[in-house]
């Protein structure tokens, strides 16, 4: 005769059946759990042993698992993936095909394989003004000023609120709409508590190679800019990711291969964002852009790629999984991104590609579906300007400047198949060098330069400024 099942198990099986089987079962609080223990719940879902290790970029030459910085050694996998020729291997050759056909195809990889899905049924964002201020100067100029926040609907899962956070800075006497940058990831103005208070924003001390601070420049040109607080909806951890906009999509559960990552996240605010100055008069909605430094410019690229609302890129010191190439071996690697705490940035699917031991073999970021001059195309054939600074002023060779610029090349085709003018680089992406600090490659829709200075984008806004309105007037 079979021994009954001990009363502990039955009141367990009876108590956890009525919450997985009733329609109107009380939801899942949301996990808590560490970043390791995430990453770690990901690779046993994707059947991954181990993972190799991030170089060490402070290391030097021939010590152990040592950064590369030596150009002959730089491109194991030179050939990238195909950008004008469609998975079947028909040739692209129309913008019609391109459109219908290719950028669809490269879409749905990067989303796949690299950057995730963001969900059809994303909660819908209601915006309020918390506060105006009308008595503002920005480097002397009058300017109206909206702190801004982005309710997400959380009635799905009350468990989990969400809000982004923007502020909203206008020129106040332009006499038409004003175009606008949203800048993602900048620190949040200071401003006075006293919304009708007197207030002057300081912008005449230079911070970067003698130009004023990016806000002034935008101001003076008779622009208006967001600062977006990309954190403030998705935390920049794996431990955030069953919390935050990520969490309230997932009611608060653990992600699966193909969900999205914080830079898919951030970019999704980004756009919440742009729906927002859509509705806004004195904002010229069609000439609204995206600016992003370092991780921020990964998200800006991102954003820029996949909404083709924005008219406008400024992706500055993006690097590795922004625009240096997956495929280079120099600095910054696929390795360092999924191995350290930036594997949240991408979908875990993304961890494959540095995968040592695994159900499914070892694989590495030759066998990548797309490369980032695929991301940059799918910017075509807006305004994308490329931005850089110098590595003895701060922007590390980490960053992978020359791959950067490798990939710009290779994006080019792709505007000039939509009529954009690309990079005025006559040798292959193999053999093209990256040209001296300071060169303007600014004739066309995608445009490069590495200015001086270092980690930031101010050194170049004053070009970037200049550019768009010559890109948008045209």
């Amino acid at each position: 005769m079979k021994k009954p099942y001990p009363l502990c198990i039955v009141l367990v099986l009876t108590s956890i059946l009525p919450v997985a089987l009733t329609a109107d079962a009380p939801s899942l609080a949301p996990l808590e759990r560490t970043a390791e223990q995430d990453r770690q719940d990901m690779m046993d879902q994707l059947g991954i042993t181990s993972l190799r290790p991030g170089k060490n970029g402070w290391a030097k030459a021939g010590e152990e698992n040592a950064a590369n910085y030596d150009e002959a050694k730089a491109n194991p996998y030179p050939d990238l993936p195909e950008l004008l020729m469609t998975e079947d291997g028909k040739p692209v050759k129309t913008a019609k095909a391109w459109h219908t056909i290719r950028r669809p195809e490269i879409i749905a990889d990067f989303e796949s394989e690299v950057y995730g899905r963001v969900p059809q049924d994303t909660p819908k964002v209601t915006w309020s003004v918390e506060t105006n201020y009308s008595d503002i100067t920005v480097g002397g100029i009058p300017a109206t000023v909206q702190k801004l926040s982005g309710e997400a609907d959380n009635s799905s899962y009350p468990e989990i609120e969400v809000a982004i956070r923007a502020t909203l800075v206008l020129p106040k006497e332009t006499g038409q709409p004003a175009p606008v940058l949203i800048m993602i990831g900048w620190k949040p103005l200071e401003l006075p508590e006293d919304p009708s208070a007197p207030f002057a924003l300081d912008g005449t001390t230079p911070r970067f190679n003698q130009d004023p601070p990016s806000f002034t420049q935008l101001i003076a040109a008779g622009w208006g800019f967001v600062y977006l607080e990309p954190t403030s909806y998705q935390a920049d951890n794996g431990a955030g990711l069953t919390r935050g906009i990520i969490g309230l999509a997932n009611k608060g559960q653990a992600r699966k291969p193909d969900d999205w990552g914080v830079l898919r996240a951030w970019a999704w605010g980004a756009s919440r964002c742009l729906d927002y100055l859509e509705t806004l008069p004195e904002v010229n909605s069609k000439q609204v852009g995206i600016e992003g430094v370092s991780r921020y410019g990964k998200a800006a690229l991102v954003t820029h790629a996949f909404d083709q609302r924005f008219a406008m890129g400024l992706i500055a010191s993006s690097g590795a999984g922004g625009v240096a190439l997956h495929r280079r071996d120099f600095g910054e690697s696929t390795e360092n991104l999924t191995s350290s705490g930036a594997y949240h940035w991408f979908a875990g699917n993304y961890l494959k590609y540095a995968t040592s031991e695994s159900s499914f073999g070892s694989m590495t970021p030759n066998d990548l579906p797309v490369d980032s001059h695929q991301l940059i195309a799918l910017c075509a054939p807006r305004p994308t300007f490329i931005s850089y600074g110098i590595p003895e002023n701060g922007d590390a060779l980490w960053l992978d400047q020359q791959g950067s610029y490798m990939a710009t090349v290779a994006a080019s085709p792709a505007f000039e198949l939509l009529g954009a003018d690309g990079i005025s680089e006559t040798a292959d992406y193999r053999e093209s060098q990256m040209p001296p600090a300071n060169t303007d490659l600014l004739d066309g829709e995608l445009a490069w330069r590495q200015h001086d200075g270092g980690h930031e984008s101010q050194s170049n806004m004053k070009h970037f400024i200049r550019w768009a309105e010559k890109m948008l007037a045209e």
